[in-house]
């Protein structure tokens, strides 16, 4: 479904395509953070209400998070509350890794996010759901069904970041809001484990 039928490109090929572009849209923001571009680890950090993505970066564990850049989403499907089951095009909530890089998106480039994780999984079973869906990427364009799509121009920078941070299997934490500003729940109707969620995910928000 994800994948472009057009002439094959390799993640190399789009190394060679994009990384000089990116790397120059992107030195002032590594020296500002006192960061080496070539040197650092990264995550992802995605918020459903405000429509925002952020990529933060830091020299190594033992350093904190600092704002590399904000994307904004280019659309947007769903409500708030996470991914239950196939086909009801929400976009997920949880604490997630990137799984790997698609170099042939229809949507230019993308980037698998491993939903559904083991709490999904395991929530599911708690509620007996089975088709939990899948295919969830943060890619270009502006069309999406419960994926984030962020607009071409950004997913290049984003792919090429994600090319050359050390941790290849970078966190992507995607929230219903950012707990860091706004601490309240949202409640959720259809299911009785949203604190559970929101808990964890803002812990995992506020080591960032």
């Amino acid at each position: 479904m994800f994948f472009s039928s057009k002439e094959k490109q390799t993640i190399e090929s789009i190394v060679e395509k994009y990384s000089s572009k990116v790397n120059a849209s992107l030195q002032n923001t590594f020296a500002k953070n006192n960061i080496d571009s070539n040197d650092f680890e990264m995550a992802i950090l995605a918020f459903k209400k405000e429509q925002i993505l952020e990529v933060v970066v830091r020299k190594n564990e033992n350093e904190s998070w600092k704002l590399l850049k904000m994307y904004p989403f280019t659309a947007f499907s769903g409500k708030i509350g996470p991914k239950l089951k196939n086909g009801d095009k929400q976009i997920p909530e949880g604490i997630y890794q990137m799984e790997y890089l698609n170099p042939n998106s229809k949507y230019h480039l993308s980037i698998k996010v491993n939903y559904p994780n083991a709490f999904d999984r395991e929530k599911a079973k708690l509620d007996g759901r089975t088709d939990l869906g899948g295919d969830i990427m943060i890619h270009g364009k502006n069309v999406t069904i419960g994926c984030i799509p962020v607009g071409d121009k950004n997913i290049e920078e984003i792919f090429i970041l994600a090319t050359k941070t050390k941790n290849k299997h970078f966190p992507i934490i995607i929230a219903p809001h950012d707990f860091r500003t706004n601490k309240t729940f949202p409640e959720i109707e259809a299911i009785s484990w949203e604190n559970e969620l929101y808990e964890n995910i803002s812990k995992e928000l506020n080591k960032n």
